[in-house]
C-alpha cells in the first residue's frame, strides 16, 4: 500500500531533519502516493539560517498554507495515513496535546489521532520541563509517537548529515517504508 503522508515543519531548530526526510521521501517515491507539506514562516527562516539555502522551494511536493483548512488532510475522509512533524516545537506539541486545532498543523494532527492513524512527532528541544514531558505523555496516550531528534552513533556517522540521518531513518521505519539503513548487528 502506498502511503499518504503529511509533513509539518515547525520553527524549532533542526531543519536538517526535515530536509533529509523530504529527500528520503523523494527516493522512496514508489512507496508514496502523496506528500503534503505545511511549513511555518518560522520554519522557513530557520531552514534558511541553519542550511544557508531556500531549497525547500524546489521540492516536488505540494505545500499548504497553515490556514488552509481546505487541504485534503484537514479531514479524515482524505485517508492520509501518516503525519510527521519534523522538527516539532514544544509549542506545537503542546497545542496538539491539548487538542487546540487553530491551524492546519494542529488540525491535521487532530484528524490523524481521531482516525487512529500514525502521528510521529520529532521533538526537538532540550532540556525538557515537566509541561513538555506531560504533553509527550498525553500525545502518546492518544496514540501518537514521540520520536525525539536524538541521533545514534553505533553506525559511526562521519558528517552532520549522517548524524541527522540516524534520526530520519528511524522516522522512515516508523512510517513503515522499506529502505536501506544501518541495522544493529547486521
Amino acid at each position: 500500500m502506498k502511503r499518504k503522508i503529511v509533513v509539518a515543519i515547525t520553527g524549532a531548530s533542526g531543519a536538517i531533519y526535515a530536509k533529509l526526510l523530504l529527500q528520503k521521501l523523494q527516493e522512496l517515491a514508489t512507496q508514496v502516493a502523496d506528500v503534503g507539506i505545511i511549513m511555518s514562516t518560522n520554519a522557513k527562516q530557520v531552514w534558511e539560517t541553519e542550511l544557508d539555502n531556500t531549497d525547500y522551494q524546489n521540492l516536488p511536493f505540494k505545500f499548504y498554507d497553515k490556514h488552509d483548512f481546505m487541504a485534503p488532510f484537514a479531514s479524515g475522509s482524505a485517508r492520509y495515513d501518516t503525519m510527521v512533524v519534523i522538527p516539532c516545537s514544544m509549542g506545537t506539541l503542546g497545542r496538539i496535546a491539548s487538542g487546540v486545532s487553530d491551524d492546519l498543523v494542529t488540525r491535521a494532527a487532530d484528524v490523524i489521532l481521531k482516525e487512529r492513524r500514525k502521528l510521529i512527532l520529532v521533538a526537538r528541544d532540550t532540556p525538557l520541563n515537566l509541561i513538555h514531558i506531560r504533553n509527550m505523555a498525553t500525545v502518546t496516550e492518544a496514540g501518537g509517537i514521540i520520536c525525539p531528534a536524538v541521533p545514534s552513533f553505533y553506525s559511526k556517522p562521519q558528517t552532520i548529515e549522517e548524524v541527522a540521518l540516524t534520526v530520519v531513518n528511524r522516522v522512515i521505519d516508523l512510517i513503515g517504508l522499506e529502505h536501506d539503513s544501518y541495522r544493529w548487528n547486521e
